[in-house]
């Protein structure tokens, strides 16, 4: 059994991944658009280029994601993609890429669980939690 995530974006998704992938270091698999689709002839010209599914790896597991018409589109709420790293420079880093354009939840610090720890939605719609942890005794 596995579990993965799958994402809903608002017309954005192939701009997310390849911004996830040029910068995250994860790595598209499979990006199809709605044209492209078994249905592609029968798709209206205006969502022709809406991804229909599109799976990535990145930080050890998948992610999963499409396009939903932008007036169904909400951006996350109560769920958190949660991106461990190795170093509080690399959760600087990715916190302060991510949150670019994006909606801070809780700023980047020091917590008793963490070195580093921030949480934000970006300018996609995904919300994030960015941690370095604490080295364990």
């Amino acid at each position: 059994m596995q579990l993965h995530t799958y994402l809903n974006y608002g017309g954005n998704c192939a701009e997310a991944f390849r911004f996830y992938e040029q910068h995250l270091g994860g790595k598209i698999l499979m990006m199809m658009t709605h044209g492209q689709g078994p249905n592609g002839g029968n798709t209206p010209p205006e969502g022709k280029d809406a991804i229909l599914y599109a799976r990535m790896s990145i930080g050890g597991t998948d992610l999963m994601g499409s396009d939903v018409p932008p007036e169904r589109f909400q951006p996350m709420r109560s769920a958190y993609l949660s991106l461990t790293v190795d170093s509080p420079e690399e959760a600087e880093r990715i916190y302060a890429l991510l949150s670019d354009g994006g909606q801070i939840f809780m700023p980047m610090g020091e917590t008793f669980f963490a070195t580093r720890f921030g949480m934000l939605r970006d300018k996609f719609g995904t919300s994030w939690m960015i941690l370095h942890e604490r080295p364990r005794p």
